[in-house]
């Protein structure tokens, strides 16, 4: 956790409370903060996120000193939870962070402010056209994209290197990583990897790598139940032959590192995002490296620089222009950026990225370097997914939990799945 500024957001809040209870006041109020606008600002994540976030924050409030910031953070889980609950009851925050797979469902849900309204308050033009694009829904951005990520697999340096394995390579392609799932378990005694085929993340970039899409641009499924089929078919004979985590083991998976096979311990590899990667360094001794994502047979990548996350103001905020130059603030500042690094994902701000990149240490260098390898070479990331994938996620993991344990056959799991998805997106 951060250190005393939490706490002080903490009386704020309760400061705020009393005072809105007693005498109605609102964000701007005189007694709670000393006549300031107040803005709510929400996120989720780690500590050291928390702790740079609270630093950046304390720098906009000085620059800024008729704005006072309340901030709260969670983990993923708890922070998805509590958000859907305060848009539901019309009390989402002034600015809120936001995943990828929450931006259809909170626009078209009318939570989110367009943004296109603040272009005065609110500088974008530094921003790749296809990353800003992912945060648009009808043509109207809701969201801005705070970071840049992508998919990578992320392996325990001493131990594959010490199988005598080839290491993986850019344009390697899944036959080839499949090989050395199966190599490494011969020579480790432990799966290569952990098994990708509950992960719709891995699914997607195995899709791409044949031309193909998780949704279509009219927001319908991209994929049939044949090729769902065959993904589940390839994972599940990787299973079968211990070169990947068995069922035990992968539905134990909970977002955290800790509970990977890999951060347990109990295989080579795990396939993650770069940023959360950090979190396998307390875990693995001996050294972590980033590796690309396999490709297509043809060679196709099917990885995508995604947004890490967004930034959107509440459709309700009494305070759009200050939520905005909040916004404009932690995305285009270069002492922001400074301090933020790559806690969110490398910037998306294309010169501050150009500027903090060589003052990058430790695992941020790693992330900065491991993207900078990959520029150029991969495709356009693809629009926010609807929001029914939200729901499609768990149900993803749970069809493929029944293939693991061998309760259904790829072919029966895929086609129940492509039904509860088709039902899932129209409704």
């Amino acid at each position: 956790m951060p250190g005393n500024r939490t706490r002080v957001s903490c009386s704020v809040a309760v400061v705020l409370v009393l005072c809105a209870a007693l005498s109605g006041c609102g964000g701007t109020d005189d007694g709670g903060s000393g006549g300031k606008v107040v803005l709510r600002y929400t996120w989720w994540g780690n500590p050291d996120r928390a702790a740079r976030t609270e630093k950046a924050i304390a720098l906009f409030e000085e620059r800024h000193p008729g704005v006072r910031v309340q901030t709260s953070f969670s983990g993923y889980d708890a922070y998805k939870q509590k958000l859907a609950t305060q848009a539901a009851g019309g009390d989402a925050p002034d600015v809120m962070q936001l995943d990828y797979r929450m931006i259809d469902q909170y626009a078209s849900g009318g939570v989110l402010l367009d943004l296109g309204t603040q272009k005065a308050a609110l500088d974008t033009g530094e921003i790749d056209a296809g990353l800003l694009a992912t945060g648009r829904v009808n043509g109207k951005q809701y969201a801005i994209p705070q970071g840049r990520g992508t998919e990578t697999m992320v392996y325990d340096v001493k131990e594959w290197k010490a199988s005598g394995v080839a290491l993986p390579r850019e344009g390697w392609t899944w036959s080839q990583w499949a090989d050395a799932m199966r190599q490494l378990a011969k020579r480790t005694g432990k799966p290569g990897g952990t098994d990708p085929g509950q992960s719709e993340d891995a699914f997607e970039v195995w899709l791409r790598g044949q031309g193909k899409s998780l949704y279509t641009k009219d927001r319908k499924l991209g994929f049939t139940a044949d090729d769902l089929t065959r993904w589940w078919t390839f994972t599940d004979k990787l299973r079968r032959e211990g070169a990947v985590s068995p069922a035990e083991q992968t539905t134990q998976l909970d977002g955290s590192v800790e509970n990977t096979p890999l951060g347990r311990g109990k295989a080579v590899s795990d396939v993650n995002w770069d940023a959360p990667a950090s979190g396998f360094l307390a875990l693995v001794p001996d050294g972590i490296a980033l590796a690309p994502m396999p490709s297509g047979e043809d060679g196709t990548p099917g990885q995508y620089f995604k947004p890490s996350m967004f930034m959107g103001v509440s459709a309700h905020t009494s305070h759009p222009k200050e939520a905005a130059e909040l916004i404009d603030f932690m995305i285009d500042d270069p002492d922001a950026g400074a301090i933020l690094g790559a806690a969110r994902g490398i910037p998306v701000n294309e010169s501050l990225r150009g500027r903090l990149a060589p003052a990058l240490k430790d695992f941020d260098r790693t992330i900065s370097d491991y993207q900078s390898s990959l520029e150029g070479d991969l495709k356009a990331p693809p629009q926010a997914p609807p929001s029914g994938d939200n729901a499609l996620q768990t149900t993803f993991q749970r069809d493929y939990d029944q293939v693991s344990y061998e309760r259904m056959s790829p072919r029966e799991a895929a086609e129940n799945y492509i039904t509860e998805a088709k039902a899932e997106l129209r409704s």
